[in-house]
């Protein structure tokens, strides 16, 4: 029930419940001090955002670190990046779908998962071997679909 200035609820049930007990609370970015110590007092899981795998690999660290100095484990959140996705079956495709969303291959492939679909399900494991658990792909050209049905069928069944 609830008793406001300008509506009153009596009794209700609040249907659908919420399917989890707590909304999680995702933290994310690149800052060295504010950001790790943030995630480390509020997060459930920390996410570095379109970032190299040296600079994932130093933030995660650092958030480890203020884990750890906040009394939690520094285990106890999820790392993840977000990261551009430009995937093709050869170097002519990867270079159209560069292209088409104004980026450069060479930059999206130091910075994003870019190349064969062999390619990126190696970069997904270099991101997975400085720590990360959870990867989110930005599509960026929405009208490709044919982008996203290579990466369901090449890239997804290869990954663990």
């Amino acid at each position: 029930s609830y008793d406001g200035t300008y509506y009153q609820l009596k009794d209700s049930p609040a249907l659908p419940k919420p399917a989890q007990s707590k909304v999680p609370v995702l933290i994310g970015g690149h800052g060295a001090k504010r950001t790790p110590a943030l995630a480390a007092r509020y997060a459930d899981e920390f996410n570095m955002p379109f970032a190299s795998l040296a600079d994932t690999e130093q933030q995660f660290a650092r958030v480890r670190a203020a884990a750890e100095q906040a009394g939690r484990k520094g285990d106890e959140l999820v790392y993840s990046n977000a990261l551009v996705a430009c995937v093709g079956r050869n170097d002519a495709e990867v270079k159209r779908r560069a292209d088409a969303i104004g980026r450069e291959v060479e930059e999206l492939k130091a910075n994003g998962l870019a190349g064969s679909p062999a390619e990126v399900v190696e970069r997904i494991a270099q991101y997975e071997g400085v720590g990360s658990q959870r990867m989110y792909l930005q599509m960026l050209d929405l009208d490709d679909l044919d982008h996203l049905e290579l990466i369901a069928s090449e890239v997804m069944p290869q990954l663990g």
